[in-house]
């Protein structure tokens, strides 16, 4: 045993003694919430969340109050004032992408006409160009087996190549805004395909953005070897980025950009702070573990048409006797949708058409009858009758799955779209905010007194 290992022995002992300390020091009792009356997670008793701001960017209803009660409806989410739904018909009725008009309601709170598309398109075309050596220096000399991680580094990067960084004017910031939603694809895909050479020992493939391509078609243009894709991939690709864009102020990443930009920080920053909010796997994870919970339902279940057996998996998963022992049934329930939501509701109906074009029927009917069956087991275990509905996670991963859309890229996805809703927030509150967001915290620390050195234990 030589002195190094020893060395290394010593400092683990001394950790795992600082972890220890830290661990008892920081954990507060349960009961003092109550007590107090601290809104843990910014939630009332009732799950609805803590009013703490005011936008008029987007808008989600899932249910009224009548007498103080909540009446489950059918989900609605507006972007400006405007129906999803509505936005998404007008766009399949004209057989064209809407996921760039979709950018520009957003972010200027009406419609274009068809110049101000026109020219709102050739904006993020000519914008979407990376500073000179900017994929060599900051993607290719330092890989990330994260797509998130590089995508967050390579955002704050851009503040270097930025001839005024530190500018919060709304023109500055409109500017630096749409150069983001225009890079973000670019950034994405070249992260993704570095990440599969340095770390799962693939071929290297950089592809250039081809000006011809909207977001959807440019995006699956980049990420595939042979820059081959249909006008079905392309179409269900764009309605997932329009389904994505914004959800209201109270997501965790749009809270986030609103709180960080309430500093007066710079662009770069906000954006990338809001990255790692969505990285983290209660907020952007879900898709991911839907994808996993699905992967284990048809590894345990032997027949998929089963009602019977598959229900009786699920009990299994809800009692955390299976999967990964949380309980959870993933992609199942919402904290403001309950009879649906809209956006699973149309992702739904693409699913369905791009798994019969892909011979994947069996697959989403397996989806199907776990959308099915999940209230089901729920009431029978907790026997309460909550309403229950399938989210947008539960049918996006599939999705991307058909697309061939591995794993790694399905938070990217997720970024790339709802960069959109960040940086409209971020101009909200800029142009509204005004005041430092700083909550309140109540200490709960006994008090001490002061100890010298040498008489500490």
């Amino acid at each position: 045993m030589n002195n190094k290992f020893l060395e290394n022995n010593k400092i683990d002992n001394h950790l795992d003694n600082l972890i220890n300390l830290a661990e008892r020091m920081d954990v507060i009792p349960s009961e003092l919430y109550n007590k107090y009356n601290v809104k843990r997670g910014l939630r009332n008793s009732d799950g609805t969340g803590v009013l703490v701001g005011l936008t008029s960017i987007g808008e989600v209803h899932g249910y009224t109050i009548e007498d103080s009660d909540k009446i489950p409806a059918d989900g609605k989410l507006l972007y400006r004032g405007l129906e999803l739904k509505q936005l998404v018909k007008g766009c399949l009725n004209d057989s064209r992408h809407g996921f760039e008009e979709i950018c520009f309601l957003i972010l200027f709170g009406v419609l274009p006409n068809k110049e101000q598309l026109s020219e709102f398109k050739d904006l993020l075309v000519e914008l979407r160009t990376l500073p000179n050596n900017f994929i060599e220096d900051m993607i290719l000399k330092a890989p990330s087996p994260n797509v998130m991680n590089k995508l967050a580094r390579s955002v704050l990067a851009l503040y270097s190549y930025d001839s005024n960084p530190d500018d919060v004017s709304v023109k500055n910031t409109l500017i630096q805004s749409i150069g983001l939603i225009a890079k973000f694809p670019v950034l994405i895909a070249n992260a993704y395909s570095v990440k599969r050479h340095a770390y799962d020992d693939e071929s290297l493939y950089i592809h250039n953005p081809n000006p011809d391509l909207d977001i959807a078609e440019n995006f699956l243009y980049m990420i595939r070897p042979n820059r081959e894709f249909t006008k079905e991939e392309a179409d269900i690709l764009d309605l997932c980025l329009m389904v994505h864009a914004e959800h209201g102020g109270g997501n965790n990443s749009a809270f986030t950009t609103h709180v960080v930009s309430s500093t007066g920080t710079d662009t770069y920053s906000a954006i990338s702070a809001a990255i790692g909010a969505l990285k983290g796997p209660k907020h952007g994870g879900a898709s991911l573990s839907v994808t996993e919970m699905f992967e284990d339902i048809k590894e345990h279940v032997s027949d998929w048409k089963n009602e019977s057996e598959v229900e009786e998996y699920l009990t299994k998963i809800a009692k955390r006797e299976a999967f990964d022992r949380t309980g959870l049934i993933y992609g199942m329930g919402h904290a403001i949708y309950t009879l649906s939501d809209p956006r699973a509701v149309m992702l739904k109906s693409k699913a369905r058409e791009l798994a019969w074009l892909k011979g994947r029927e069996d697959e989403f009917e397996l989806y199907e009858l776990v959308e099915k069956l999940s209230p089901v087991v729920f009431k029978k275990i907790k026997g309460d009758s909550k309403v229950l509905c399938a989210n947008v996670d539960f049918y996006s991963g599939f999705i991307y799955s058909m697309l061939g859309i591995t794993k790694d890229l399905y938070i990217p996805l997720f970024a790339m779209s709802r960069i959109v809703g960040w940086c409209a927030h971020r101009i909200e509150e800029i142009i509204s905010g005004g005041k430092i967001m700083r909550p309140a915290y109540k200490s709960v620390t006994h008090k001490a007194e002061y100890t010298s050195l040498n008489d500490r234990n």
